[in-house]
């Protein structure tokens, strides 16, 4: 007889949510073992003694934490899922019949509280994984990621161009070590000589503004789009940047620092995505080092891809005793053919068959067209001019000029280093450490966009996403039992002799006799 489901709503109903959660549910055992009573000490200050009372801070971070974990990307999205299911409404101890804060709350609730409570909790968690043998903390791995912004490339409008380009370079701040003044009138030139080709190309000369709407309703865009030119009215922090197969859009970088012996995050920081790497390597480590010590651990080596090799940031590592693996960047060379440098006089000489055995030596120091600071060796016009290999060794110049990076020592270094079978090794592991995680962070952790605004909201929203991912792991974890056999000896010369026998015993087995007969234990009288 098939059978028919007639529901009909109670008007009264007994029901308890610990009764319908079960006992092994993700959330009901987060809820018992992760203790965020701190929280309210911590974001007292935030609040004063009259008027409404806010969301319980405690709730507000575990709604963050959700968020997080079920891979939501909006404030509205994580109520609307919390509302449907009973091991969440436990877990942020709400009853069914019970009406949710709005989703402008979390946004007005993250925007009070400032960046040390974000990374207080992120230090907790850090510190369970730690208490739990997760971290060793001898050796980090460290790489970025673009994150998209809240904003747009429509959102882009033009700085204030004065007519004087050198002012402008002047006045421009930028984020770049290694722009100088004349990178800087460089891009000033090229903003005012697209201004020029877009105003004669326009019928009757009549140029429309950047960012207004075309005959066919298409916004005007320039052909160069640059942050020294533009920014973004809705997120003035966000940077345009790009990388090879991806779109050209609004970004932020996310420092990662993450931890070789179980891949627990020790360290996560929002910067501006014009920024090279190599900038950002030095506040990223202090940071890490700074979680670090306050678990009793010390970092000791340093891995991570050539974007952040440069000379400040191999000078800092060597400053702070930290050993980096760190593959050199594209323009150092090792070795220049046909020369050899000579330490103690500070020339290159040239070594080349049949040639004027030239001597370059040191001339000055300066900065070249992409800012980098070298130091030039140059030869004399009589030595070269007249040297048979003279078109194959420098063509219609009449003198050999070299020229090094100031700290060509440091990428000697640490080009020698790299050659050794341990570096090979933790290359690998540098990629199979902090690439899965930050696939992880941007796929399954909501990272794959900042719905907030600003770097220091942008900042909480990482730091969030990097302590829901710790979070996670340390629930995870199974601590690996290590089932040791002791044997307990008369006196210490006893070792010795079964150190032997034990070793005899293997030998046998490897030269494949018979070994049946042979005591599986030697009992020592």
């Amino acid at each position: 007889m098939q059978g028919q489901k007639d529901y009909q709503e109670k008007l009264f109903n007994s029901f308890q949510l610990s009764e319908r959660v079960p006992s092994d549910n993700f959330y009901r055992r987060l809820k018992s073992e992760l203790d965020l009573n701190f929280l309210y000490s911590s974001t007292k200050q935030y609040y004063g003694s009259e008027g409404q009372r806010s969301i319980d801070p405690v709730v507000f971070f575990k709604l963050i934490l959700v968020g997080y974990l079920e891979n939501l990307n909006s404030d509205r999205k994580i109520i609307n899922h919390a509302g449907l299911r009973l091991d969440i409404l436990f877990f942020i101890g709400y009853d069914i019949d019970e009406e949710l804060p709005w989703h402008s709350t979390l946004s007005r609730t993250r925007s009070l509280y400032g960046e040390e409570i974000f990374k207080e909790l992120f230090k907790k968690v850090l510190s369970l994984c730690v208490h739990k043998g997760m971290v060793g903390g001898k050796r980090q791995a460290i790489d970025n990621a673009y994150i998209k912004a809240n904003a747009s490339l429509d959102s882009l409008i033009e700085k204030e161009v004065l007519e004087d380009g050198n002012t402008f370079a002047d006045e421009l701040s930028s984020n770049d070590e290694t722009k100088v003044k004349a990178q800087k009138k460089k891009e000033v030139e090229r903003h005012h000589q697209w201004k020029e080709e877009e105003y004669k190309n326009q019928p009757g000369h009549n140029v429309k503004k950047d960012g207004e709407l075309d005959e066919f309703g298409n916004t005007i865009r320039p052909k160069f789009l640059s942050n020294h030119t533009h920014y973004s009215k809705t997120d003035a922090d966000a940077r345009i940047s790009v990388k090879p197969g991806k779109p050209r859009q609004m970004n932020y970088s996310a420092q990662t620092c993450v931890d070789t012996k179980a891949h627990v995050i020790t360290n996560m920081m929002a910067d501006y995505s014009d920024k090279r790497d190599s900038q950002s390597l030095a506040q990223a480590i202090e940071q890490t080092k700074e979680n670090l010590k306050a678990n009793n651990l010390q970092l000791e080596e340093v891995l991570a891809d050539s974007g952040y090799s440069s000379g400040s940031a191999l000078r800092y590592l060597k400053e702070n005793n930290l050993i980096g693996y760190i593959p050199n960047f594209g323009q150092y060379k090792p070795i220049r053919e046909g020369f050899i440098f000579n330490k103690e006089k500070d020339q290159y000489e040239c070594i080349k068959e049949g040639g004027n055995k030239a001597i370059l030596p040191y001339k000055r120091t300066g900065a070249n067209s992409n800012g980098y600071i070298q130091k030039t060796y140059r030869s004399s016009e009589t030595v070269c001019k007249s040297c048979p290999l003279k078109s194959q060794c420098i063509g219609k110049s009449n003198f050999k000029k070299l020229d090094e990076s100031i700290d060509k020592p440091l990428y000697d270094e640490m080009h020698q280093r790299l050659k050794t079978l341990k570096a090979k090794r933790l290359k690998k592991q540098r990629s199979s450490t902090v690439e899965p995680v930050l696939g992880t962070l941007i796929n399954f952790t909501g990272m794959r966009r900042v719905w907030t605004r600003g770097i220091k909201n942008a900042n909480k929203f990482m730091i969030g996403a990097a302590t829901a991912y710790n979070l996670k792991k340390w629930m995870k974890y199974k601590v690996k039992k290590v089932n040791a056999q002791v044997v307990e000896l008369h006196n210490p010369s006893e070792s010795i002799f079964l150190n032997l026998e034990n070793s005899f015993v293997s030998f046998l087995k490897h030269l494949n006799f018979q070994t049946k007969n042979l005591p599986k234990k030697i009992i020592l009288a």
